[in-house]
């Protein structure tokens, strides 16, 4: 066990008894979960406020972090919590103050409103390589601005948490009632556009869901209703949608999918056209017969290569899941449309002859590219045509 330096006011605690010190950075006390290295250059507030990210500690590999600060409108959860969002984060470097004319406030102090723990002054690379070779590790991040920390102590919590696997965490990531979201996608100067003509009625399933997606919808004339992810698919259908998205989300796809599988099998019966992302992805292959399984690593960034196999373009795309579909389990009825060109992992299935596709990564990119936008209009194509059958 390591013997606290002096002037250490933070400290990651893993589970394999390794301690790592530095500078406490945000909100002061303890948070335990899954340690997980993001490589995206920019858009950190957006990564510490995925709901993807809930149960897990974010080290980011780029050592300059914070000089844009922050602001109200690159929230991307729901609610405002970051009990279902990212629990810590890890810098090479102490945030800097913020330069950008965007920026509210100071990432320090976002943190600290947020109940972020951070730390920073430690050796990313390090940590990311570690994570590269051995996956991601149980840890506990603890900052103390007296620097008063129980090694051992933090060590055993990290040891005993049982960890994400058969995890349903979707269900606290949820909103807690239906709601209509009318917001567009941002473009400078002008902001977020407002709701233009509505073409289509869409139902979104709500397992932790980005304010991008929504806003992607409502940019291709989407009227998007938003529901828990525990609505059954009666419920869903009664409102007569045009087409449902299943969100992206955090935890184990298999525990989620226990309540959510039978409920997507039964919307894909309905003929309705269906649209997965990220967590969403992983439960429709499960609906239709596929399984899904733990990641060493996972993806987590902004700078991800996929090829898209309906059109052979390579795509740079944003992804955050620790779980993937396991493509030797797919069915014959379903169609792997996209890889990830960094491990060959599946990324995207479409179900033969019915409008219903899904893909691992994010489309809505926030942050990261745009590359993949355009899945949104290959949805909004597929209700047209099904409203025109």
């Amino acid at each position: 066990m390591s013997e606290l330096l002096p002037g250490v006011t933070g400290v990651l605690a893993l589970a394999d008894g390794t301690i790592l010190q530095g500078v406490g950075v945000g909100a002061v006390g303890e948070a335990l979960g899954e340690v997980c290295f993001n490589t995206a250059m920019t858009g950190y507030q957006e990564i510490l406020t995925d709901p993807s990210y809930m149960a897990q500690i974010v080290a980011f590999t780029f050592p300059h972090v914070g000089n844009v600060g922050t602001n109200v409108e690159d929230i991307e959860q729901i609610s405002g919590s970051a009990e279902t969002a990212a629990r810590g984060a890890i810098f090479r470097d102490v945030p800097t103050p913020p330069a950008n004319w965007r920026a509210d406030t100071d990432l320090d102090s976002w943190m600290k409103r947020r109940g972020v723990v951070g730390l920073a002054g430690v050796d990313t690379r390090a940590l990311t390589r570690a994570i590269r070779e051995n996956g991601m590790p149980h840890g506990v991040i603890a900052h103390d601005p007296e620097g008063r920390f129980d090694l051992q102590a933090l060590v055993a919590r990290a040891r005993e948490w049982s960890g994400i696997v058969g995890l349903d965490l979707a269900k606290d990531a949820s909103c807690l009632q239906p709601f209509v979201y009318e917001e567009g996608l941002w473009s400078w100067p002008e902001g977020y556009a407002k709701p233009g003509q509505t073409r289509y009625e869409v139902v979104v399933v709500d397992y932790g869901v980005k304010r991008n997606i929504l806003r992607a919808l409502t940019s291709v004339g989407a009227r998007v209703t938003v529901v828990p992810a525990t609505t059954s698919a009666e419920d869903i259908l009664a409102r007569k949608p045009d087409g449902v998205m299943l969100s992206n989300g955090p935890g184990d796809p298999a525990a989620t999918g226990e309540y959510a599988a039978p409920e997507i099998r039964k919307l894909v019966d309905s003929g309705v056209p269906v649209f997965g992302i990220c967590l969403g992805h992983q439960m429709m292959a499960l609906a239709l017969g596929a399984k899904t399984i733990k990641m060493e690593q996972g993806h987590h960034g902004a700078n991800h290569p996929v090829k898209d196999l309906t059109t052979g373009k390579v795509e740079i795309v944003s992804m955050n899941h620790g779980f993937t579909v396991d493509r030797d389990s797919l069915p014959d009825t379903l169609e792997e449309t996209h890889v990830s060109l960094f491990d060959g992992t599946n990324a995207g299935v479409a179900l033969k002859g019915r409008p219903v596709f899904s893909v691992q990564h994010h489309p809505e990119a926030s942050p990261g590219p745009t590359d993949s936008l355009y899945l949104f209009q290959r949805f909004a194509d597929l209700m047209d045509a099904a409203k025109a059958s």
